[in-house]
């Protein structure tokens, strides 16, 4: 399989965690869903990653997004660094908010193309990169984040692209730069004046460009 591409069916495949096994498209159920992966356990970037990502959990699923990752270590590994996991992102009590999925022969990394071949356990074999898939509830890849290893996330970003993707799904906008939810979007060019009204009930704002071209169009709505 080649690498996946914005648009593709996600792959199915079973999954062992540390919430048991499963397929992975029975786990998403029509859901939004995210899938990021990490190096290696016991890593302190990952460490921070898997914390903050437990930190917005709740705003996550209150969206309807599911949140897994992926390590190449064990489950039994994944356990036992979940505990470190809590302690640095001070996690309230009660069973970690998202399961993990262990790879240890790096078939689900080699399957999405997540490995880094610039970084390598002690067998000299690639560990995954700091991949993030987000999945529509079409079952469709949305969004692709690739970082290398020594490249942290920022999971506040994550969870913006996502609201975007929420927001841009269901309605004729697109979200500019520096976008976060509540703040304007800009109207779709493809969007007539006749469609305005109907589409955008409060009005749009336009925005004058020395062009003289009608394409800078915000709306709140």
């Amino acid at each position: 399989m080649g690498p996946l591409n914005l648009g593709d069916d996600f792959p199915n495949f079973k999954c062992h965690t540390t919430e048991g096994d499963f397929m992975f498209h029975d786990w998403l159920d029509g859901s939004y869903a995210i899938l990021f992966s990490h190096p290696a356990d016991y890593t302190p970037v990952c460490t921070t990653e898997l914390a903050r990502a437990a930190q917005l959990h709740p705003t996550f699923a209150s969206k309807g997004v599911k949140l897994i990752a992926l390590s190449c270590d064990s489950v039994e590994n994944h356990r036992g660094w979940i505990k470190d996991i809590e302690a640095f992102g001070e996690l309230p009590e009660g069973p970690f908010p998202y399961p993990i999925i262990a790879d240890e022969k790096r078939e689900i990394a080699t399957l999405l193309g997540m490995l880094d071949p610039e970084e390598k356990d002690a067998e000299g074999i690639p560990l995954t990169c700091r991949a993030v898939f987000m999945i529509g509830k079409d079952r469709k890849m949305k969004l692709s984040m690739l970082y290398p290893a020594t490249t942290g996330r920022n999971f506040d970003e994550v969870l913006r692209a996502m609201d975007s993707l929420i927001v841009t799904e269901t309605r004729k906008v697109a979200t500019p730069a520096n976008w976060k939810k509540g703040t304007p979007c800009m109207v779709l060019p493809t969007v007539t004046e006749d469609e305005i009204p109907k589409l955008f009930p409060t009005g749009i704002k336009k925005i004058e460009v020395p062009s003289g071209k009608n394409y800078m169009r915000t709306t709140m709505d």
